[in-house]
């Protein structure tokens, strides 16, 4: 069976539970297939709003053992984002489910991550919560002073990891900036030229001293720069001492 069509025999088998679960008082396509943008690689992605009276931890203890039992599922984990729950199965095809639970009240579409009704009333849409700039711009100035000190303990493996963690800061502050998508680093295929092409020099090629801190000083200089644009107030504050550790 191919992957389109084992995803959308699952998709259907979960809705139809949907509507037969009294728990359950809405169902929404999330994610690409909401957008209009799903390919073979894409996950099943399901909005459930729930019943007043229905309880989100038995809610999904009933449908985790579905996965499991009936689907085959290996593995799963939670994200939580305000009342909602979502639990990220992995069935063995491989192919991801990622299904949230919410409260009625907190049944619909929030930000511009897609959302098409199935069943039931969404309520009116909510803003997705932007990332604060001046928390990122915490952790890019904090990785940088931990990657030298790393470099300098010799802790190669160490500094590479926040190395790598800067650059993800740095690709989250131009997406924020530009009005892309900044979880997971899904807007930054989208980012121009101009910002991502700096960034291809902070990958670490080797796990050297001298390799590490050309890496680290090419990441504060992207750093700066992208400061310069997101918070040129800290970019001025920050940059003799980001350029000392680089």
């Amino acid at each position: 069976m191919s992957t389109d069509a084992r995803r959308d025999q699952v998709r259907t088998l979960l809705l139809d539970r949907a509507r037969a679960d009294s728990a359950v008082t809405g169902a929404a396509l999330t994610g690409s297939a909401a957008r209009g943008t799903e390919d073979r690689w894409s996950d099943i992605d399901l909005f459930l709003g729930l019943a007043p009276d229905a309880a989100v931890a038995d809610t999904l203890a009933d449908w985790t053992a579905y996965l499991y039992g009936e689907l085959g599922a290996l593995h799963h984990f939670d994200l939580r984002a305000g009342e909602a729950t979502y639990r990220a199965f992995l069935l063995p095809e491989p192919l991801e489910v990622d299904l949230g639970f919410a409260p009625g009240g907190a049944f619909g579409p929030v930000g511009d991550g897609g959302f098409r009704t199935v069943f039931g009333t969404p309520a009116a849409p909510r803003p997705a919560s932007a990332p604060d700039p001046g928390h990122l711009t915490g952790l890019a100035w904090h990785h940088v002073l931990h990657a030298r000190i790393a470099i300098e303990r010799g802790a190669y493996w160490n500094a590479e990891h926040w190395i790598s963690a800067t650059r993800d800061h740095i690709l989250t502050l131009a997406c924020a900036r530009l009005g892309l998508p900044t979880a997971y680093a899904k807007g930054a295929d989208r980012l121009p030229t101009a910002v991502t092409a700096p960034l291809e020099a902070t990958l670490v090629h080797a796990l050297d001293p001298a390799e590490l801190s050309r890496a680290l000083a090419v990441t504060v200089r992207a750093l700066l720069t992208e400061l310069a644009h997101s918070a040129p107030a800290e970019a001025a504050r920050l940059r003799a001492c980001l350029l000392a550790l680089a």
